[in-house]
């Protein structure tokens, strides 16, 4: 599909260098775009068109590794020639002292296979996805560009400022278009950080005489003695002679493009599988927050044992593509190279991308096919279409894709994801996973108005704990983790009825008043689970309420109770395990834990089983608390751990645990839970949306024990999530009423338990994530666009008007009783109650999106609408 390259070159080997139609001709043909210039110029260049009223075409690189798969080592070299070139030209001295800046998206790799063949020079990239908690250094426009603006995040906010010897900075994009992109930036990085010099480096330099002589006038006006060109070894222009005016495709016929444009894919060759890297602990990504010669050494001895594990994992596949992520360049493309070496298999390399272009499959034509899929990486602009060019059709039997863990969401695993469009193409989809690197928060990740005076003295070192950490003294190995915390030690559960799989920091002050809490974590500043809410106290009526509601459901949660365990029991008795079926209930702390509890009576008193029941921590977008999992298996058989929790909600839990299961082997990911009205996991008790007592308080109905905080200052690489134990709130402790109540009625459910049990197995299961549509719909319709501010049912909704800042209840028009206590606390804050038809839960809570972009809903537009 590629244009040819001269063996010369070393671009690519004799055995290639063929004859093969210049991928160019379809547009200079027929649209009348042409290149004008070095003869080499159209053998490291196609063009293509592009959706872009800016600039119409597209010069498609065969080289750089992004629209046109090429060998990794092809590409790595280019750029890594280039380098050696700017370290001749700089010399030793001043080499080291030089910093090198490549351009997002496309040219991130480039960019740092540049300062890899600079050898002693740091590199950063510019980006467009901000990074909470990261304070920007810079940024520039790109005017011609699908999307223009580029950011700069230093870890080290010192990188781009110059030394007193004077450092370069070495600026690397793929093509010279007009010059425009490198005049902005030097004229924005300028005036913050002045330097004595900069030196410019493309592959191919495209600007017409007029754009040149601009970069020059600039040179001479305003950077007489500092700016140095260092381009490849072609030069020339584009030339669009009868383009203007002339819709893609309105007056020509175009031929079919190759794989889909956004349909789903009917029969899919394979199914995706998941690739452990074990990438280095504290090598970043990429260059996003910077990278430095001490990460290239450490990622260059990690490479051979990631890539032997890849290779495993390919079988006997014989021609492969590392596909690659947007921005995430370099990690899949250092990663294709290792696996070069280390498997007889052709290997190419591309990436996926923002920019739209037209597909045209024609050999004179650049990008002969393109799959579409939505974003997967939550970004910044909100969602849109991305694409895969030239993979559809390229005769790959496998495909190994390459993302950061910011972009592992189920948008990524969803039908109409990229997994699953890879899937109809290809034998055998792998998915490897790089850690996505965020540097450790600043006193400056605490949001505006905090730093302003907003925040007490106290609230803001809760919520930016870096500024005044020290050290934690004391890790510990993970062959040495402790014992499970049990009551009443920890817990005011008795010892048999849980161990927790926590630190106890009671001793630690992590509660923050709620408003600003809810300020830092919508605007970056901190995480939900770096500090706590303050617990709330419930009033007299409350209580009562709470006594009434615990009266009226305790027979439907012991029935649900039964049900549930019971088709655990059935489940696990089929499939075995190191106890021959008996399973080890492992809750979600905090509010699996007295359902975990329910069950393991349950299970002793119809079955005399004595259940093993432990508590852990999962974290929203951090995952399950790994050295939790590593106790366990060091204890019990993974096949036995059944997973628990109190209910679902539009199953983000669901989604996290199993994809951090994905990297310990034998743990079943399914979750069981009391109540599943968002259709989200096979094994439930029911799928009602009705009250469970245990969510309407906080600790009081949970062993006094908080929910689970994950802080770097507080939490090491060793340690388990850390908890607090509420001792001083024993006189208010409703945990042992609540189970004894719901264990009471145990003996007059049986019957029915036994006749749903039994139903439920024999049907179909299997989950239909009615719950994440509806949010997905709720938050479009309210205007908040952003489901995380959606929390749907009961239990979720009791949450938010217990430790968010609410904004309004949607209750489904005609619930009773089962939202007394949530009419109340609505009551108590002054929150609207809005009564909706055709509502599939019971009740549904909107967090306050005050604090989102736009300060509205994301996309600035007011919700007072609705």
């Amino acid at each position: 599909m590629g244009a040819r390259v001269p063996e010369e070159s070393e671009h690519i080997p004799e055995e290639e260098a063929v004859d093969v139609e210049w991928s160019g001709n379809w547009v200079a043909e027929r649209l009348g775009v042409e290149l004008v210039g070095d003869g080499e110029l159209r053998d490291l260049l196609g063009l293509a068109l592009r959706r872009n009223p800016k600039r119409a075409h597209l010069l498609v690189s065969n080289v750089l590794g992004k629209h046109v798969p090429q060998r990794p080592s092809v590409v790595h070299g280019v750029g890594f020639e280039l380098g050696e070139r700017v370290r001749d030209l700089l010399g030793e001295a001043e080499a080291r002292r030089a910093v090198v800046l490549g351009y997002a998206e496309t040219a991130t790799g480039l960019g740092h296979a540049v300062a890899d063949g600079l050898g002693v020079a740091p590199y950063l990239h510019s980006t467009r996805r901000p990074v909470p908690g990261v304070a920007q250094a810079g940024g520039f426009e790109e005017a011609h560009s699908h999307a223009t603006s580029h950011l700069l995040l230093p870890e080290d906010p010192d990188l781009l400022k110059a030394s007193s010897e004077g450092s370069p900075l070495v600026l690397v994009d793929d093509e010279f278009s007009t010059g425009n992109t490198v005049l902005n930036t030097i004229r924005a990085l300028h005036a913050r950080y002045p330097r004595d010099r900069y030196v410019i480096v493309a592959l191919v330099d495209m600007r017409s005489e007029a754009d040149q002589g601009r970069l020059a006038g600039f040179a001479e006006d305003e950077h007489p003695a500092g700016i140095t060109q260092r381009v490849g070894d072609t030069g020339g222009h584009a030339r669009e002679s009868g383009l203007q005016g002339r819709a893609v495709g309105g007056g020509e016929t175009v031929p079919a493009a190759v794989g889909d444009t956004g349909r789903p894919v009917e029969g899919p060759r394979s199914v995706p599988a998941r690739v452990t890297l074990d990438w280095p602990a504290g090598v970043p990504d990429g260059g996003r927050h910077g990278f430095t010669p001490a990460h290239r050494a450490a990622l260059e001895a990690a490479l051979p044992g990631m890539a032997a594990r890849v290779a495993d994992a390919l079988g006997d596949a014989r021609r492969v593509l590392v596909l690659g992520f947007e921005e995430l360049m370099y990690a899949p493309l250092r990663l294709g190279t290792a696996l070069e070496d280390a498997t007889t298999a052709d290997v190419r390399y591309s990436t996926t991308t923002r920019s739209p272009v037209l597909a045209v499959d024609d050999p004179g034509y650049a990008i002969r096919s393109r799959l579409v899929f939505p974003a997967h990486d939550d970004p910044a602009d909100g969602p849109g279409d991305r694409y895969a060019y030239n993979v559809a059709g390229g005769g790959f039997d496998a495909v190994v894709a390459v993302v950061d863990s910011a972009a592992d969401t189920p948008a990524l695993h969803a039908p109409d994801g990229l997994l699953a469009r890879l899937a109809g193409h290809t034998d055998r989809v792998l998915l490897a996973v790089v850690p996505s690197y965020v540097p450790p928060p600043a006193a400056s990740s605490v949001p505006s108005s905090a730093s302003d005076g907003a925040l007490s003295p106290t609230s803001r070192r809760i919520l930016s704990p870096a500024s005044n950490a020290s050290p934690v003294p004391h890790r510990q190995e993970a062959a040495m983790l402790p014992d499970p915390l049990r009551g009443p030690a920890f817990s005011s559960y008795a010892a048999d009825e849980v161990g927790w799989l926590l630190q106890d920091l009671s001793d630690t002050q992590l509660e923050a008043p709620t408003e600003e809490r809810e300020e830092a974590i919508q605007s970056g500043g901190a995480h939900y689970a770096e500090s706590l809410p303050v617990e709330y106290q419930p009033s007299p009526r409350y209580q009562e309420l709470f006594k009434a509601a615990l009266d009226t459901s305790a027979a439907r949660i012991a029935r649900a109770v039964g049900t549930v365990t019971e088709t655990v029991l059935a489940e696990r008795s089929r499939s075995g395990g190191r106890s021959g079926g008996t399973p080890v209930l492992v809750s979600l702390a905090r509010a699996g834990t007295p359902v975990g509890v329910l069950m393991r009576r349950w299970a002793l008193h119809r079955h005399g089983l004595d259940l093993p029941h432990y508590a852990v921590s999962i974290v929203r977008g951090r995952g399950i608390d790994a050295n939790a999992l590593r106790w366990l298996a060091a204890h019990h058989d993974p096949a036995d751990v059944v997973f628990v929790d109190g209910w679902t909600g539009k199953g983000a839990i669901t989604r996290e645990l199993a994809a951090a299961l994905e990297e310990f082997g034998g743990f079943n990911p399914e979750i069981a839970v009391l109540a599943d009205p968002g259709g989200c996991v096979r094994t439930y008790g029911t799928r009602e949306d009705f009250l469970i007592p245990s969510a309407c308080l906080n600790s009081t109905v949970s062993g006094l024990v908080s929910r689970t905080v994950l802080r770097s200052d507080l939490v090491g690489p060793h340690d388990f999530h850390g908890a607090k134990f509420y001792r001083e709130l024993a006189g208010a402790d409703v945990s042992g009423l609540f189970l004894d109540t719901v264990a009471a009625r145990f003996d007059e459910v049986a019957d029915a338990v036994d006749a749903e049990a039994k139903e439920l197995l024999a049907a179909d299961r299997a989950p239909t994530w009615e719950g994440w549509a509806a949010v997905e719909r709720i938050s479009e319709e309210y205007g908040i666009h952003d489901v995380n501010l959606v929390k749907p049912g009961v239990g979720e909704t009791t949450r938010v008007l217990l430790r968010r800042v609410p904004w309004k209840i949607l209750a489904k028009r005609g619930a009773g009783a089962d939202l007394d206590h949530v009419r109340l606390l609505a009551e108590q804050r002054g929150v609207p109650v809005e009564e909706v038809d055709e509502l599939p839960y019971t009740c549904v809570g909107l967090i306050h999106p005050k604090y989102t972009r736009g300060a509205t809903g994301a996309d600035g537009t007011a919700v007072t609408a609705k």
